[in-house]
């Protein structure tokens, strides 16, 4: 055995996938799917009977979780699809940067301050007046992919 120490430097996650597989026939309204590499919601979900040597199609009309955008695609009902883990998570809002980048704390008290404000007008105006009131803020943050993006926003009263 040798004395010197090994450093390893890891910029790996644990090993969890992104996605997950999950038989088209199961996926239901209201699920996730992975359509052209994006986490998206099904909206509708139409399944066509057999041909006469074919398999069973599922049609989904699903929208995108972060940008909105519809999107569709066909697949056999048998076959597998990727499946998207979702998580949401709530953080406290600390302070909204001049640049649009908010600034939140986590459960364990550490900060968080690599997220843009959201895109949707009404929410980031919520946001934006209820901080200038002084209301505590807490915001949902939904993570899919390798993407995070602020969904929702609860006040819990004034500080």
């Amino acid at each position: 055995m040798s004395d010197e120490e090994h450093h390893f430097e890891s910029k790996a996650d644990a090993g969890a996938s992104k996605t997950y597989p999950q038989q088209a026939g199961t996926i239901r309204k209201n699920g996730y799917i992975v359509i052209k590499g994006r986490p998206c919601k099904v909206v509708e979900v139409s399944t066509s009977k057999t041909g006469k040597h074919g398999h069973a199609k599922c049609h989904f009309v699903a929208i995108d979780i972060f940008n909105g955008k519809k999107l569709e695609d066909i697949v056999p009902s048998s076959h597998n699809c990727d499946v998207p883990h979702v998580t949401r998570t709530d953080y406290q809002l600390i302070d909204i940067s001049e640049d649009g980048f908010v600034s939140l704390l986590t459960e364990n008290g550490n900060t968080r301050d690599d997220l843009k404000l959201p895109t949707d007008d009404s929410l980031l105006t919520q946001i934006k007046d209820g901080f200038a009131e002084g209301k505590d803020l807490v915001v949902t943050v939904m993570s899919s992919m390798g993407e995070d993006q602020i969904c929702a926003l609860k006040d819990i009263g004034p500080k």
